[in-house]
């Protein structure tokens, strides 16, 4: 019984090792992979939602413009790899994809507190004004599209 138990402990650790191991050799994507909006509202519809929805929605256009601004010169939808772009994906490449996205990390977390913490005394109606903004600028991303395939 102890043998069976030892050779499928060792089957198991052996398994996950391999698993692991492919995903840290996986192509990552540039722009990451979270970094949508599920949906886009107009004035009316925010106009009835309570003050910590309109914070949820602001800070979660934050986090997307963040993760998708700093890479519209390469690419401007998540999913996209180094190899689609032809970069070599070798480790100085992937180095500083890393430092890049614990940098973007490191940011967001500094940002979110911040908007959790201070946001909640703004106007209603600027919350509402800057949400419209910034899925105005996401919607732009899409005539951005348009102009660099012409």
């Amino acid at each position: 019984m102890k043998g069976k138990i030892i050779l499928f402990s060792a089957f198991f650790i052996m398994t996950t090792a391999a698993v692991s191991a492919q995903a840290k050799n996986a192509p990552r994507s540039i722009i990451s992979t979270t970094a949508l909006i599920r949906k886009y509202h107009d004035q009316k519809e925010l106009s009835g939602m309570q003050k910590g929805e309109l914070l949820e929605l602001y800070i979660e256009r934050i986090k997307v413009l963040v993760k998708t601004l700093p890479y519209i010169a390469l690419v401007t939808k998540p999913g996209v790899t180094m190899a689609d772009l032809g970069i070599p994906d070798d480790n100085e490449h992937k180095k500083v994809l890393d430092l890049q996205a614990t940098g973007t990390s490191t940011f967001l977390d500094t940002t979110v507190e911040f908007q959790r913490k201070m946001m909640p005394y703004s106007d209603k109606g600027n919350l509402i004004a800057a949400i419209l903004f910034y899925e105005n600028t996401l919607k732009s991303l899409h005539e951005f599209n348009e102009l660099n395939e012409m």
